[in-house]
C-alpha cells in the first residue's frame, strides 16, 4: 500500500456567505479504505461533490494519482479518469432493469470512434455486455438481471449502485453514506463487501458513513469533519479516544 491516489489541498467551499468546507488537507494512499465522518452538516457531501466536479470549489486543489484536476472539469470527464461515486440517496434509473443500470455504466469505458463505430460496433457492443453480465454475476445480482431496478429490497439496490459504480472500471470510489437505511445484518454485509471488493478490484475507498460500527470496522484512517472544517485525523483507535470528537458528536462546546 503505497503511493496518493487522492490529493486534496486547501480544499475551501461557500455558499454565498457560508463556507461549507474550510481550508480542508485530505490524502487517500492506494488500497486504503479512508472514512470522512462528522455531524450532519459538516460538510462531508461538498467535499464528494468537490472531487467530482458537481461543485467547482472557491480555493483549493484536487489530484488524482499525481495529477491536477483542472476546475471546471465535468463529472463525466472526472468518471472517466477512474473516479466512480454513490449517493447518499440512491440513484438508479429505476425504470431501467439491472442489466440496463449496468451496461449504460459500461458503455462510458467503449473504445469505439468514428472508424471503429463503423466497423467493430458489434463486437464492442457484446464485449461490454459480457462484462456488465459477468459483473452481475460476481455481485450475486445475475438472477436479477431483468428486474426493473425500483423492485429491488433496499439493501440490493445499495448493491447495485455500487455494481454500476464499479462497472466505469475506477481506481478509487467514493461512497456516501452506503449504509443509509439498511438493520444491522445489512449493515454488517455491506461492511464485508466493501472490503471485498477493495481486494477483488484492487481499489481504494473514500466513504462517509454515520454508521460506526462500519467504519471502525473497516477504515485504515478517519478524517472527521465539523462545521466544514478538518478536527481530527487517525487510525480508528485514535479517532475513537480524540476528545475533541467526542465532543462534536455529543454536540458539546470545545472550550480551546
Amino acid at each position: 500500500m503505497s503511493g496518493s491516489v487522492l490529493n486534496i489541498k486547501n480544499l475551501t467551499m461557500r455558499f454565498g456567505g457560508v463556507t461549507a468546507v474550510d481550508n480542508l488537507p485530505l490524502e487517500v494512499r492506494r488500497g486504503e479504505i479512508v472514512a470522512l465522518i462528522g455531524p450532519n452538516g459538516a460538510g462531508k457531501t461538498t467535499v464528494f461533490n468537490c472531487v467530482t466536479g458537481v461543485y467547482e470549489a472557491t480555493d483549493g486543489s484536487v489530484s488524482f494519482l499525481g495529477k491536477p484536476i483542472a476546475k471546471g472539469t465535468t463529472p463525466d470527464k472526472i468518471t472517466k479518469l477512474g473516479i466512480a461515486r454513490t449517493f447518499q440517496n440512491i440513484r438508479l434509473f429505476s425504470t431501467m432493469t439491472v442489466f440496463e443500470n449496468v451496461l449504460v455504466a459500461k458503455h462510458m469505458r467503449m473504445r469505439q470512434n468514428i472508424f471503429s463505430a463503423a466497423f467493430r460496433i458489434r463486437k464492442e457492443e457484446q464485449r461490454v455486455r459480457d462484462e456488465a453480465l459477468a459483473l452481475l454475476e460476481e455481485q450475486g445480482l445475475l438472477h436479477l438481471k431483468d428486474e426493473a431496478a425500483s423492485n429491488l429490497p433496499y439493501g440490493l439496490q445499495r448493491h447495485l449502485e455500487i455494481a454500476r459504480a464499479l462497472a466505469t472500471d475506477p481506481e478509487l470510489i467514493l461512497l456516501d453514506e452506503p449504509a443509509a437505511g439498511m438493520n444491522p445484518q445489512e449493515t454488517s454485509e455491506l461492511a464485508e463487501f466493501i472490503q471485498q471488493i477493495r481486494g477483488k478490484y484492487k481499489l481504494t475507498v473514500l466513504i462517509i458513513e454515520h454508521h460506526m460500527d462500519l467504519v471502525m470496522q473497516i477504515s485504515d484512517r478517519i478524517y472527521v469533519l465539523d462545521f466544514g472544517k478538518l478536527i481530527a485525523t487517525g487510525t480508528p483507535a485514535e479517532i475513537q479516544e480524540n476528545q475533541r470528537v467526542i465532543d462534536a458528536y455529543l454536540g458539546v462546546a470545545d472550550d480551546a
